[in-house]
């Protein structure tokens, strides 16, 4: 991955990407570096602070910015019958100010993406993977016959999401004035003059929040933050929480080659809702005790490679799906056949003796 400033700006660029440059500077001069993550898309990986933005996330609150994920507007009179037959939670039960986590899945159960929705009066907001953001919405589409209404809307560009991550954040909150929303829940509410949607959840197994707002508002609100006490947080460290928790992403992950219990989100699934895209195949995988491998964290004495395989003895057990250095070793995720056992088991990866150990934001069977 290449590190750079903020690239020079087309002048042809409209008001979002303006709008954006405002937040980028802003960042930059915070002492942020940038590189393209997804589609070209430039967003901070790293503000200069790893160490205090690691211990903020970890003793107090540290700010990141998600604005390269997707959002996805679902309106409508039928969106959450839509919504509840496209995706593996209950949307049906679901009431304005609730918020969700779901699994998009291919009819055979195979995951693309793992979305949080937030229900509201008269929409549902969908928070996406920066990757997955033209495949969701082309998904969704085309699963909309004429006699649905149901409109979908890709507002990424026009929005701004970050996450507020650390035991502190619900402090900072009050601070500002603001509501604190309980766990599942969230809610609209005002910031200097900014309308915004604040959600329980940080996106990680860590408490927080957060908050969605648009575009125009986004150097306003990270200023606001940041002025409060929120250490910036860039996606390097991100991505070290979220393998560290065990946090399953597309094309690591969530495949074609894994089903949403093989990747630990029984929190995301309903086994009562009845047929939805995939259902008959998580139906069976629980119904049967099917699920043949399931996802793991690994700790490690040195660096691996995504794709490295898990052996136990001289039999292949496992494949390493992420891997991340950590302040204090090495850390992998791995799929590890159930079969050869789970935590406390020690593997071989390449040359190297692993141990399997727990990862905080996966679930292991029905909640």
């Amino acid at each position: 991955m290449s590190v750079d400033r903020i690239p020079e700006r087309d002048s042809n660029d409209g008001i979002e990407n303006y709008m954006n440059r405002e937040l980028q500077d802003l960042q930059a001069a915070g002492g942020a570096t940038f590189a393209p993550v997804y589609d070209d898309i430039h967003v901070p990986v790293s503000f200069g602070n790893d160490e205090a933005a690691l211990t903020a996330a970890t003793d107090g609150v540290a700010l990141c910015d998600r604005t390269h994920w997707g959002r996805i507007l679902v309106t409508g009179a039928d969106r959450i019958r839509y919504l509840h037959n496209q995706s593996t939670n209950n949307f049906q039960i679901l009431q304005p100010g609730q918020t969700s986590d779901t699994v998009f899945v291919t009819a055979t159960a195979r995951t693309i993406d793992l979305a949080t929705a937030y229900i509201t009066p008269d929409s549902v907001l969908l928070l996406i993977s920066p990757n997955r953001r033209q495949k969701i919405i082309t998904w969704l589409d085309r699963y909309i016959i004429p006699a649905d209404k149901v409109e979908l809307q890709d507002i990424t560009d026009t929005t701004a999401t970050f996450s507020l991550i650390g035991p502190r954040a619900t402090h900072l909150l009050t601070q500002l004035n603001l509501e604190p929303p309980p766990p599942n829940s969230h809610q609209e509410t005002n910031l200097n003059g900014a309308t915004i949607r604040l959600a329980n959840g940080s996106g990680l197994a860590t408490p927080g929040y957060t908050l969605i707002t648009q575009i125009e508002n986004a150097a306003s609100l990270w200023q606001t933050l940041t002025t409060a006490g929120a250490t910036p947080l860039g996606e390097n460290l991100w991505e070290q929480l979220r393998i560290q928790q065990g946090r399953p992403v597309p094309d690591k992950e969530l495949t074609e080659d894994y089903n949403p219990l093989e990747a630990g989100l029984w929190h995301s699934i309903s086994f009562e809702k009845g047929c939805y895209i995939g259902q008959e195949t998580i139906a069976r995988l629980n119904t049967y005790k099917g699920v043949k491998v399931q996802l793991w964290g690994v700790n490690l004495p040195d660096a691996v490679t995504p794709g490295t395989p898990v052996t136990l003895g001289e039999e292949k057990i496992g494949t390493i799906t992420s891997y991340t250095p950590t302040p204090t070793g090495h850390f992998a995720l791995a799929y590890i056949r159930t079969k050869a056992g789970g935590v406390g088991l020690s593997v071989r990866i390449g040359d190297m003796d692993g141990e399997i150990v727990e990862v905080p934001f996966l679930t292991r069977g029905y909640q």
